[in-house]
């Protein structure tokens, strides 16, 4: 598929460019496993032993998942409806099969998958291709805030000719269910190589006064600024994948920065996925395939609050979005030129999945009265203007207040959990916009060679907290933001690095 350029295509030429829909050779898409199916099918006990196999056999397929008319781009409190494509957003798939152990993984430039379009995508995929274990294909996120949302009412009504929500979550399913068949269908043997790069892409987006409160992009310049909330991780886990020729099919690469430059923007992008993806098919072919997927980066943006803007092109706009693209390329060159480790046809396969039940973070007494005090303060003058941010916070307001008078006693959060050992290297999933501390933690502990960690994974968990974060009430701590706390992330981490650990014993 022909690349568009930095300064994006009208309708015509987008058409053009995305009408031969899937392409085949490799990559495939895979959806979160439905929660029933989950719940009817849990792994007992440990992980299953690896089973001897004639070696890895990988597929690639990417498909475009922008539709041919305006839709309602999602990230933002206030209504923004796309005004042209800068560079379509696409689904990669990924899949994988040695010894009979299975998975399909498929990358989609959007904000996030809400889980019953997973499940949509999931029934899709088991109709076509009654060989495969549905339960083994998951759908990742980059959290792009310039893709179509497909999350009714979050928005007013569509205007006549904007795509709905709902036509779009149809139209997304659809074309992500036939680029995991098409990458299913494609497995041919192959070998892969794994390579640790550095960019400095991610920065924590939360800034900390004296006082102990803490704000998302809040000022540095001010006289009581102390310093930011938590860290940043500029490492990228990349892997190469090859055919049976010794010829680069593709690369995975992982990154703790969420793809959100132009978030602002009234044009649909994959933000700087988009230019990444063009320049590493200019350096190693046009049929190379780019699989994106964003470790922990809750707390994360492509921002640097400490010298705001200071020496560098805006990082609010295409100049940014070049320029971070120009970076992650970088790095991925740099590996794959000197760090890359010799390809493995034959490396060890495990796909672990489960229905992990975490605890909800309990609305109090003291949020639902602050919300309905908001509701009141914005609605005082009468209903906000429709599309607008008050109108998005009245709603962010009720759907709290539903929560607080349904959430019982004991609340819980349910998650599908995928690990997977492929060779040297462990992935494993989560459904939130997971605080960089807890993937550090899964890394650091786990046994594995390399740790990817993929959030925003099957499902919108929403943002999940450190217990460090609470205290200063910024925006992803946020009892609004939240439906699982501290206590379930830290459950999450010691789940995770069990299984992690569990498939690296003697």
């Amino acid at each position: 598929m022909t690349e568009p350029t930095q300064h994006g295509l009208n309708r015509r030429e987008f058409l053009k460019h995305t009408s031969r829909g899937a392409m085949a050779g490799g990559l495939l898409g895979a959806a979160g496993p439905a929660r029933t199916a989950f719940a009817q099918a849990q792994d007992a006990g440990p992980p299953a032993a690896a089973t001897p196999g004639n070696g890895l056999r990988a597929g690639w397929a990417t498909v475009s998942i922008t539709p041919g008319q305006p839709v309602q781009l999602h990230g933002q409190f206030h209504e923004r409806v796309s005004e042209r494509v800068l560079d379509p957003c696409l689904a990669t798939a990924l899949a994988l099969e040695r010894g009979g152990e299975q998975a399909i993984m498929v990358s989609c430039d959007i904000v996030n998958v809400q889980r019953e379009v997973a499940e949509d995508v999931r029934n899709r995929v088991a109709q076509q291709l009654p060989g495969f274990d549905a339960r083994k294909l998951f759908i990742n996120a980059t959290h792009t805030h310039t893709g179509p949302t497909m999350t009714i009412g979050l928005y007013k009504d569509p205007d006549p000719g904007v795509m709905s929500p709902k036509d779009y979550a149809d139209f997304f399913a659809r074309n992500v269910a036939q680029a995991a068949v098409e990458a299913w269908n494609a497995r041919r043997p192959g070998a892969v190589s794994r390579a640790t790069g550095h960019a400095a892409i991610g920065f924590n987006r939360v800034a900390r006064y004296k006082d102990g409160s803490s704000q998302m992009y809040g000022k540095s310049d001010r006289p009581d600024f102390q310093g930011l909330e938590g860290g940043h991780d500029h490492g990228l886990e990349i892997l190469f994948f090859y055919n049976d020729a010794q010829t680069l099919t593709g690369t995975l690469i992982n990154i703790a920065c969420p793809s959100q430059v132009v978030e602002g923007q009234r044009f649909v992008s994959a933000d700087f996925w988009g230019p990444a993806r063009q320049q590493l098919k200019a350096l190693y072919g046009e049929d190379l395939y780019v699989y994106a997927m964003v470790s922990a980066a809750g707390d994360q943006s492509p921002r640097d609050l400490v010298r705001r803007g200071r020496n560098e092109p805006d990082m609010r706009d295409i100049p940014g979005q070049q320029e971070m693209a120009r970076r992650l390329v970088d790095a991925v060159r740099n590996a794959h030129d000197t760090a890359k480790t010799p390809p493995v046809s034959d490396p060890g396969f495990r796909h672990h999945t489960e229905e992990l039940v975490l605890p909800a973070r309990k609305v109090t007494d003291e949020e639902a009265a602050m919300a309905r005090e908001e509701i009141a303060r914005l609605t005082k003058d009468g209903p906000p203007q429709p599309a607008s941010h008050q109108a998005g916070t009245v709603l962010r307001m009720n759907t709290l207040l539903e929560r607080y008078q349904t959430q019982g006693d004991a609340p819980v959060y349910s998650m599908d959990l995928h690990v997977i050992r492929l060779g040297a290297v462990a992935i494993a999933t989560n459904p939130f916009e997971l605080y960089l501390d807890y993937g550090n933690q899964m890394k650091a502990r786990s046994r594995a060679e390399q740790t990817f960690i993929a959030q925003l994974t099957g499902d919108r968990g929403k943002y999940l907290p450190t217990r460090a974060a609470l205290p200063g009430k910024a925006y992803g701590s946020r009892i609004t933001e939240n439906e699982v706390g501290p206590e379930g992330g830290e459950q999450l981490v010691e789940r995770t690095v069990e299984i992690i650990n569990s498939m690296w014993e003697a």
